[in-house]
């Protein structure tokens, strides 16, 4: 079990980072610079026409920006909390990953961006 796992968040980052797949080639840039090792190199043992990638474990990413800064083919954004799930859903990637992982990788999303909705309408707003 990874290290945090089954820990339930208190509070979520204003953004979290999203990989668009398609762009990503999978050189690991981000991998190195990433303070808490929620990025991961998608294997293509199971996906024989699988180009790697990497991909970014939601519930482990703090928001930090340094993975989007340090990406040299622009392959990952920043995207507020409370809409990630959409662009977790339009990331794109092999059809066999996303056909395999899709449903599970929008549902945690989903779950961190109703969070995120519940700690915005929670936090008063400042003037």
């Amino acid at each position: 079990m990874a290290k945090g796992a089954g820990k339930a968040r208190k509070k979520l980052p204003k953004e979290l980072a999203v990989v668009y797949a398609d762009n990503c080639t999978g050189c690991e840039a981000c991998v190195e610079v990433c303070p808490v090792d929620c990025i991961y190199k998608v294997p293509g043992e199971s996906l024989t026409t699988l180009q790697t990638f990497v991909d970014i474990d939601l519930e482990r990413c703090i928001g930090c920006e340094l993975c989007e800064r340090w990406c040299p083919w622009d392959a990952i954004e920043m995207i507020p909390s409370t809409r990630i799930a959409e662009a977790v859903a339009v990331k794109g990637g092999p059809e066999e990953y996303v056909a395999e992982h899709g449903e599970r990788l929008v549902a945690a999303a989903k779950a961190l961006q109703d969070l995120a909705a519940e700690q915005a309408a929670a936090t008063p707003a400042k003037k």
